[in-house]
């Protein structure tokens, strides 16, 4: 039986359908939520979260950083997070963007890819901005413990735009080459946006998952999505957090109106304008 993260994710997007959905506690969304901002207040809307979208979407994606900003009370709020995802049988994305060498990146693997890590994910965020080379460690770890990683490309902050137009093709190679060989998808995805105008590479041969922010808040549409990833939507998982997270008492409905939407454009159901 193939247990990877590519096999896993196939079969939470063909039964659940394309969509990520963020826990991204800010202490904006705390307030409007009328929490505290503290690790209590940080508990409770994750929790709340988890108890409302955990069900019904292929994967949720936790901002380590707004669970870092308390210490060991958030990372604790943070394990215990991971645990009810998984208890619930979503798959974890675990949004961390680490980037470093050697040593120092395969301690990072050890930490969030490694089955026996109290923070261990499906699949993390990477960056590759000191060489994709430097991400060999936690390939290689997220391989030997059938997880995955989604490698920034073309995110969807424009005040990156100039940057990462540079290195997006070498990025999609070093992806490309590393998939090869995997089925149904390899283990290494990349984060393209949502809100992006166009693809300038073409993603045919990634054999990879595509992580696609910018839903929502940001102004992707689940047709910008479709439109933008049309040869590749089969390996595409868009991901919405504040438009969702925004009120409470419309979470899981908001979830799943952008869930069903995200699968009536990427299955073709609604026709494109």
């Amino acid at each position: 039986m193939n247990d990877s993260f590519g096999a896993r994710l196939r079969a939470r997007l063909d039964d659940r359908g394309p969509l990520c959905v963020g826990i991204d506690p800010s202490p904006a969304l705390l307030t409007d939520w009328g929490l505290d901002d503290s690790p209590a207040g940080l508990e409770r809307f994750s929790r709340t979260v988890v108890e409302n979208v955990a069900d019904v979407v292929a994967a949720v994606k936790p901002q380590s950083a707004f669970f870092e900003r308390w210490g060991s009370r958030g990372i604790a709020v943070l394990e215990r997070t991971i645990a009810d995802l998984r208890e619930a049988g979503t798959l974890v994305l675990l949004d961390v963007k680490r980037g470093d060498i050697d040593s120092t990146m395969a301690a990072y693997a050890e930490a969030y890819l490694d089955r026996g890590s109290p923070l261990a994910a499906d699949a993390v965020t990477l960056s590759p901005y000191l060489g994709f080379a430097s991400l060999e460690g936690a390939i290689t770890s997220a391989v030997a413990n059938d997880a995955g990683v989604f490698v920034l490309a073309r995110t969807s902050n424009p005040e990156a735009a100039g940057l990462q137009r540079l290195v997006a093709g070498q990025v999609l190679a070093g992806a490309t080459a590393a998939n090869a060989g995997h089925s149904p998808f390899g283990p290494v995805g990349l984060v393209m946006g949502a809100t992006l105008p166009e693809l300038e590479d073409s993603l045919t041969d990634l054999n990879g998952p595509i992580l696609a922010p910018g839903l929502g808040a940001q102004g992707g549409t689940p047709a910008d999505v479709a439109r933008l990833f049309g040869p590749v939507r089969h390996a595409v998982l868009p991901s919405v957090s504040r438009a969702v997270l925004a009120d409470p008492k419309r979470l899981r409905g908001r979830t799943l109106f952008y869930r069903d939407e995200c699968a009536a454009h990427l299955s073709g159901v609604v026709a494109q304008g």
